[in-house]
């Protein structure tokens, strides 16, 4: 059986990353980006597919593992019956070359290690060529050369398919694997670490701390949002300010399902919750790298905007099929590259304008030529925004005339007007301001269900859809108001084992909207919104408890995929999301706007959540009898400081 999602870890240096089993194998790695292609794709296949594997010779899964407090640096132990050992995995941030360390402590006793590297190029589907240099062995094939160095004299063996290294380690003892990428034209190989091991683990432990002491959150759930932001952070590409979604493709949101995308790529429908999430939490740097990278991607003409683009902002992302590789749990295809590139998505305008906004408000310089910028984007949207369009969730089905789309075209007509207003540029106020009124009205009128006292998912459609929960924080309209009540009750129609499903489904298909076959998980992203929905209803206490559902869904170490089942208690989706712990920071600052009381939520995460978790808390104040039902502090929604205005 294939590794469990949740069973993995998260490695980086800022540029890629790699994913850690319990096991002790490192299934995934691309290099030397995010988006290059796999040279360990064994999380997509088989072990064929190439894996690194560092263990003791006759464990399989650890005893026990953490990050290192604050850090990106992951810790796995093993208990053996001749003694223990620690691995360290870590990946220094970038300096020159790429690389990964493995460095294995004895903590007691002696144990037989083995390290088994089998390293696969080009999506896990060509065999290097494998020779002995003097710095180590060296795996060459096409364009790309990694280098593995062992500490010491320990002997390697090689056949064609992998590089094995058997060695003992006792108490005290400590030896480091370093794996380095490098191009094969090199003549020369490149150094295995700039700095010893030792240095390297202190200096990118130091890096991290560092980083982490900036979080202004303080709230009761400080370690879930530092490793969320860590995560966050993670996802960058430092060179651009890009972040990606997520840095694997094709794992599955149904187990043996086509739903399966590449992800390694940056979205402009993240870009104003990531922003958001980066200013409120004090990473001003990363929130202009972020706009930097956003200004620069779209660049062009307006017409061309596209939903997604490259970490360096490049346009074109053919996505390919890899027939060789069998997929996550047979789940297949396996996709490289997002044909998402080509989809028409009315919202991206809102997103990029509330981007600009939120950095307006926040005060980070922005460039000469952006109110052009503003101006096209404008120009292009008052002509087009009343065409339909795939949506938020990049339906490969019809184009409908989808709800939160309109309202991401009232947003940005919204936010073009308070920039204006602000910056005293009254040329196109006027226009603005009637297109602003004149989507208002009709998203009012046309997004409207009267029988379901709810916001629906397109026009003339009864299927409800939960970025309807996010018209309160966009400031369409005020959450005290009777149709945003409705919507948050209506939502509990989209309960799926007490986590929150993103559309009505009937199993088999979404009514014809994706154009996909097979189920999906709840989102969890979705799951956050609904809690964010309660609390900005006055319904602090089922906001928390969904909340901290979510919270006990985290992996054991702290990280959150797209999805999760609440039937047989795994995630689901490409992992670790962005987008589920942007949303995840945002809840945290929401529900800790105010103090809570005495003996407050649970921080503990657990492994797993059961499979069959409790339904979610109902808008109307019926919930359950616990002790978490009797807290009862108020809380409020975002703050003014957010920069998103409410509807008066």
């Amino acid at each position: 059986m294939s590794t469990l999602i949740e069973d993995y870890a998260l490695i980086s240096d800022l540029e890629t990353a790699a994913m850690v089993g319990r096991n002790g194998s490192l299934d995934w790695l691309c290099l030397p980006r995010f988006d290059s292609p796999a040279c360990l794709a064994a999380l997509l296949g088989t072990e064929n597919n190439g894996f690194w594997r560092v263990a003791p010779a006759a464990c399989l899964s650890c005893t026990r593992r953490a990050y290192q407090p604050d850090t990106l640096v992951l810790e796995t132990e093993w208990e053996t019956g001749t003694g223990a050992v620690r691995v360290t995995d870590f990946m220094p941030p970038r300096t020159q070359q790429p690389g990964v360390v493995r460095m294995v402590e004895g903590l007691s006793g002696s144990v037989d290690m083995r390290s088994e590297l089998r390293l696969r190029f080009h999506q896990g589907r060509v065999v290097p060529w494998i020779r002995v240099a003097e710095s180590g062995t060296v795996a060459v094939a096409g364009p790309d050369a990694v280098w593995l160095h062992a500490d010491g004299s320990v002997p390697a063996l090689h056949n064609q398919d992998s590089t094995v290294l058997e060695f003992t380690v006792a108490a005290g003892q400590r030896l480091s694997l370093t794996l380095v990428w490098s191009p094969s034209h090199r003549p020369e190989p490149p150094a295995p670490l700039c700095v010893p091991a030792e240095t390297a683990l202190k200096e990118t432990r130091d890096y991290w701390r560092r980083w982490s002491t900036q979080c202004r959150y303080q709230g009761p759930w400080r370690d879930a949002v530092v490793r969320s932001l860590i995560t966050i952070k993670a996802l960058t590409y430092a060179p651009t300010g890009g972040i990606v979604a997520a840095p694997t493709t094709s794992l599955p949101g149904c187990i043996g399902g086509e739903r399966n995308w590449d992800y390694r790529y940056c979205w402009l429908c993240d870009s104003t919750l990531a922003l958001s999430c980066l200013l409120r939490s004090g990473y001003r740097e990363e929130a202009r790298a972020w706009l930097d990278w956003l200004v620069r991607a779209i660049a062009g003409a307006t017409a061309d905007l596209q939903t997604v683009y490259g970490v360096g902002g490049q346009r074109l992302l053919p996505e390919t099929e890899a027939p060789w590789l069998p997929g996550y749990e047979g789940s297949r295809p396996v996709r490289f590259g997002n044909s998402a590139v080509s989809q028409y998505q009315l919202d991206m305008y809102g997103e990029v304008l509330d981007t600009l906004w939120l950095c307006l408000r926040a005060g980070i310089p922005m460039p000469a030529h952006v109110w052009s910028l503003i101006e096209a984007l404008m120009g292009h949207l008052r002509r087009h925004w009343h065409e339909p369009d795939q949506g938020l969730w990049q339906v490969r089905g019809p184009r409908r005339q989808f709800v939160h789309s309109k309202v991401m075209a009232w947003v940005a007509a919204d936010r073009a007007v308070r920039m204006g207003e602000l910056l005293g540029r009254n040329g196109s106020l006027g226009e603005w301001r009637a297109m602003r009124e004149d989507v208002h009205r009709e998203v009012c009128r046309e997004g409207w269900d009267a029988q379901r006292r709810s916001f629906v998912q397109s026009y003339g459609s009864s299927t409800l859809d939960a970025s309807a929960l996010l018209i309160p924080r966009l400031g369409f309209l005020p959450a005290r108001d009777e149709r945003v009540r409705g919507t948050v009750r209506a939502m509990r129609r989209l309960n799926h084992g007490g986590f929150v499903r993103r559309y009505e489904s009937d199993g088999r298909d979404v009514h014809g909207v994706d154009g996909m076959r097979g189920a999906e998980g709840a989102f969890v992203s979705c799951s956050l919104w609904y809690a964010d929905g309660l609390a900005a209803t006055g319904h602090p206490q089922q906001a928390r408890e969904a909340f901290e559902r979510v919270l006990a869904i985290r992996n054991d170490v702290g990280l959150l995929a797209e999805q999760w089942d609440p039937d047989t208690g795994r995630q689901l989706g490409n992992a670790p999301k962005a987008f589920s712990h942007i949303a995840l920071v945002e809840t945290a600052f929401a529900l800790s706007a105010r103090p809570l009381p005495a003996g407050g939520p649970g921080h503990r995460r657990g492994r797993r959540a059961p499979a069959k978790a409790r339904p979610a808390g109902s808008a109307d104040g019926s919930g359950s009898g616990d002790a978490t039902a009797r807290r009862t502090a108020a809380v409020r929604a975002l703050p003014e400081s957010d920069g998103r205005p409410t509807r008066r």
